[in-house]
């Protein structure tokens, strides 16, 4: 299933094989991501290419300014044929669902999502919808450009798996992107790919049972924790990470271990997520932001003290 994503995406897509990683690790845990990068580097296109290589249903928000709680949950519009209410659903009664530029949103917009990504359930009018196993947000934001944005409030940041940040390709993937693309200025259309769906609902329900009995022993379970810890007592940070992070990481490093073949985890693949996961949990001090530092350098900073397991 993995290297059948990954082939699929990357009729797509050039590169970004460690994002593309993360993003099935995410799935295989049922965590939301937040994809972040410059304009340009196929966030959007990324996700839906992600999205066409599953079985499952795919819906899309474009964030404004001028989006409300009901443009993306739904309402009750009263039928005048029956006499009664009647639900029209919002684009969020979906599985995948694309948040695109979330950070353009008002925050009482963005806080319709939180009970969804936490429970999987909408409340409209006092009656809860279930929004089924499977749904996964994929939210994309721009870090460069702040007239007419909305940062992300904590609350929202703590609900996704990971934070992804989109790096520009290499030089030979960025020559393969312009022989592919340079002939057109417009974003292409995903349909001209002929991209497949190569796993469905049944399959990732198989390995997601499988990742939750994959084996994590008591030494890696003490390192997850001395990691999530470690971001609370740093100095260069006024708010470490909390309880739910430590949960994400120990999953997250299971579905990365099946993914990889293995059936027990190691400490590299908590190494590997940690940045992923932490990044967006973690508040820098004033004095740290001043001197220049950044929350990758302070997490990875933790790593280097926290003794791992032999």
């Amino acid at each position: 299933m993995t290297e059948a994503i990954r082939n699929e995406v990357g009729k797509a897509v050039v590169g970004q094989d460690d994002v593309i990683d993360l993003m099935l690790t995410s799935l295989l845990v049922n965590g939301h991501i937040l994809l972040e990068g410059v304009p340009g580097t196929a966030k959007t296109l990324l996700a839906q290419s992600f999205a066409a290589s599953l079985s499952i249903k795919f819906g899309r928000i474009q964030f404004t300014p001028d989006l409300m709680p009901g443009d993306v949950l739904g309402t009750n519009l009263f039928n005048f044929q029956t006499n009664a209410f009647t639900l029209t659903k919002g684009p969020i009664f979906t599985e995948l669902l694309l948040g695109d530029e979330i950070n353009r949103a008002p925050p009482k917009t963005q806080a319709a999502l939180l009970q969804a990504m936490n429970e999987r359930i909408v409340t409209i009018d006092g009656h809860d919808h279930s929004l089924g196993d499977d749904f996964m947000v994929i939210a994309t934001q721009n870090p460069i450009e702040q007239q007419g944005t909305y940062p992300l409030p904590e609350a929202q940041l703590d609900r996704f798996l990971f934070k992804i940040v989109i790096p520009h390709p290499s030089r030979d993937e960025e020559r393969m992107i312009v022989r592919r693309h340079g002939h057109r200025s417009a974003m292409p259309r995903l349909e001209e790919f002929g991209l497949r769906a190569v796993a469905d609902s049944r399959l990732l329900a198989e390995v997601r049972d499988l990742v939750m009995r994959l084996h994590l022993s008591e030494e890696l379970l003490d390192y997850i924790v001395d990691v999530v810890r470690g971001t609370r007592e740093h100095a260069s940070l006024d708010v470490g990470a909390s309880t739910r992070a430590a949960n994400m990481l120990a999953s997250a490093a299971r579905a990365y271990a099946a993914l990889l073949g293995r059936d027990f985890v190691i400490p590299d693949d908590v190494k590997m997520l940690a940045l992923p996961v932490l990044r967006h949990r973690v508040t820098l001090s004033a004095s740290a932001e001043i001197e220049g530092l950044s929350a990758d350098r302070v997490v990875s900073e933790i790593l280097d003290r926290t003794a791992a397991p032999r």
